[in-house]
This record gives structure tokens, C-alpha cells and sequence, in this order.
């Protein structure tokens, strides 16, 4: 099982005592805070929950699957989210 972006505001409106619209307000603004962070290169921590941060990966080599000709992978930015002692926890149960 898994929750949609809908499910999950619906269940922080009734937890915080909020309306659906205010619940979906507060996501869109975490949401747009993380990405301004991670673009700036800024890592992201709430305590207890999660950490996230912006990880630089090397230029590689690769291979196209199709024809097994070797490609040129550029350097890139990854995301790394590490759980924090509440989420761990959680799912121990």
C-alpha cells in the first residue's frame, strides 16, 4: 500500500485539524523549499525525520543497452535521503 499526494494531504488535514486546502498549501510549500535548497546546494534536515542533500556524481563511462557501444556519461547532481531515528523506528515494527 502506498499513499498519493491526495490520500497524504487528506490525512495531514485531519491529524493537524487543518481543511484540504490548507493541508495542500503547506505541502506545496515544503516541496518548493526543498528544491530551492537542493539547487542551491543548501542540505535540508528535519530531526528525528530525514535528512536530504544534494551529492555530485563523476563523469563514467556507460553502455548502450541496444547496442553495447560505449557512451559518455556527463557529471550530474543526485539526491541522498538519509532516515532519521523516529522513520528507523518506525519501521522496526
Amino acid at each position: 500500500m502506498s499513499l498519493n499526494r491526495t490520500e497524504l494531504i487528506a490525512k495531514i488535514a485531519e491529524r493537524a485539524n487543518l481543511t484540504k486546502t490548507d493541508a495542500d498549501a503547506a505541502m506545496s510549500a515544503l516541496q518548493e523549499v526543498l528544491v530551492e535548497s537542493l539547487s542551491a546546494g543548501e542540505a535540508v534536515k528535519i530531526t528525528g525525520l530525514m535528512a536530504v542533500e544534494r551529492t555530485e556524481r563523476a563523469a563514467r563511462k556507460g553502455r548502450n543497452p541496444r547496442t553495447g557501444e560505449e557512451i559518455d556519461i556527463p557529471a550530474g547532481y543526485g539526491v541522498k535521503i538519509t532516515a532519521g531515528s523516529v522513520l528507523k523506528k518506525a519501521v522496526q515494527k
